[in-house]
């Protein structure tokens, strides 16, 4: 086997965990896919027979890559106004090709956290918390000292405790509840979204540049929303994955206009993310 097979073979076989790592950091799949081909370009310019870890020496490439992504979009976003929401991973069926695409879904809200964090801490807390990278290897990448790297998680981790609701983990259970607010919307009914509302219920709605929205919370100004706003989407809405959850896709014709992802917490949807901003969307297929 020549070096550039054997590279290219061993790259492969790193290349889900790549892009599971740099899809946390960033958000969006397509910006994970040019990091992890960036790692690919630096895989090239090496001498990987000198490397003795090489999952680790792409895991580490593929951080300082998307770092630097985030200290770039976060100067970009400085002007933006509105809601940005992360690029959903949408599956409209559950067979087995779709099992390794579930497993390493992490749900759209703890995403929305996750962006609230300067870049160091959650290059931190993804690192360390989910994918179990020591703090010695992640000091040199943040250019901060061990002690320092260990509180940049820590902080990070408080944060996510706090704001990121707990998901019910039966996906029966999710689909029931977004059925059933389906259902009520549809009919325009909003008692009935109230019942499948929680008190405290946050809608979000990225539709782009084009359009600034902002947050809206509560039962019942979030059922009125809906009505007002949601309800003509409704028929349209198909079931789906969504970031390993009960979501649904609206699609009124050959492409899927939105995404929307639900949280579910204790049989009531606490988060609802709609995503409709198309240059999210162009990797959805209905």
């Amino acid at each position: 086997m020549t070096e550039m097979n054997w590279q290219t073979e061993e790259f492969e076989r790193h290349r889900r965990h790549l892009q599971a790592v740099a899809y946390r950091m960033l958000g969006s799949t397509t910006e994970a896919e040019d990091a992890v081909q960036e790692a690919w370009v630096r895989l090239e310019r090496s001498e990987a027979d000198a490397v003795d870890n090489l999952g680790g020496w792409l895991t580490t490439v593929v951080a300082r890559v998307c770092l630097d992504m985030l200290r770039q979009r976060r100067s970009r976003r400085e002007d933006y106004v509105g809601t940005s929401l992360p690029e959903p991973i949408v599956s409209v069926s559950t067979g087995p090709e779709d099992e390794a695409v579930l497993a390493d879904s992490v749900g759209l809200a703890l995403l929305v956290v996750l962006d609230t964090l300067a870049p160091p801490e959650r290059l931190a807390f993804v690192l360390h918390d989910m994918f179990a990278v020591p703090f010695e290897e992640i000091a040199p990448i943040v250019e901060r000292s061990v002690e320092a790297t260990r509180q940049l998680a820590s902080r990070a981790r408080r944060r996510v405790q706090g704001a990121a609701p707990v998901t019910d983990p039966d996906l029966r259970e999710q689909r029931r509840v977004v059925d059933a607010f389906l259902a009520a919307s549809r009919a325009g009914d909003f008692e009935a979204l109230l019942e499948v509302l929680d008190p405290e219920v946050v809608f979000r709605a990225d539709v782009g540049r084009r359009e600034a929205r902002m947050p809206v919370a509560g039962a019942a100004n979030v059922a009125r929303t809906i009505l007002a706003r949601g309800s003509r989407l409704a028929p349209y809405a198909r079931p789906a994955i969504v970031n390993g959850n009960a979501g649904v896709i609206v699609v009124p014709g050959e492409r899927p206009i939105a995404v929307v992802a639900f949280t579910v917490t204790e049989g009531r949807i606490v988060e609802i993310d709609l995503v409709a901003d198309p240059r999210k969307l162009t990797a959805i297929r209905s």
